[in-house]
């Protein structure tokens, strides 16, 4: 099924990307994650309606919608650009006008990843490669701090993973790798097609 089929069927418009501004140093362009990817993770990996998911850097939402869609967990969508901002708020009218699902369910927030607070019911966190270490640094760091306080199993879903976020996750946190799902017909080509699920214990 192509990505026309997914727009349609959630009713939402999140195709195209960003080309890369050099002038931003920290933060990368936009491109969502292919719906033919989505459904090879969630073959193995699994979510049901008692996550609550935060994707860093949503863009437009296609992640959130789908979530909501197909596992009926709540998600927030955490995104700086205010242009893409307003299309996750249009994508979630649309959205909702065909799903008869709760608002509360869906949240966005236009804010830097790393002033987001995490909240404590929150246990999956997805990453496509949307920053610089840095960045990921101190959003992980973050989600540590809410982890001391509310112990739970939290899962990091890594899209594309950057050898630097993964050197960084491995030798200065204790979360341990969980699962790696490679995209087979692309990984072959270029072996950051996978995902890598980290999760820390309650």
């Amino acid at each position: 099924m192509d990505e026309k089929f997914y727009e349609d069927l959630l009713n939402i418009n999140t195709m195209g990307e960003k080309l890369w501004d050099s002038s931003v140093t920290h933060y990368h362009p936009y491109q969502a994650t292919s719906y033919i990817a989505l459904d090879i993770l969630f073959k193995t990996y699994t979510m049901d309606k008692t996550d609550n998911v935060v994707d860093f850097g949503c863009g437009k939402g296609r992640l959130i919608f789908y979530l909501n869609s197909f596992f009926k967990c709540n998600a927030t969508g955490i995104e700086m650009d205010e242009t893409y901002y307003q299309d996750c708020l249009i994508n979630k009218e649309n959205y909702l006008d065909k799903h008869k699902r709760l608002s509360s369910q869906i949240d966005f927030n236009c804010i830097l990843g790393q002033d987001y607070q995490i909240k404590a019911v929150e246990n999956k966190f997805y990453f496509f490669n949307p920053f610089s270490v840095t960045i990921f640094r101190k959003i992980v760091n973050n989600i540590l701090n809410s982890y001391e306080k509310t112990p739970r199993v939290v899962d990091l879903i890594l899209y594309y993973p950057s050898e630097d976020y993964i050197y960084f996750l491995e030798n200065n946190t204790g979360f341990l790798l969980y699962e790696e799902v490679k995209l087979h017909g692309l990984y072959e080509k270029d072996c950051c097609e996978r995902f890598l699920i980290y999760r820390m214990y309650a």
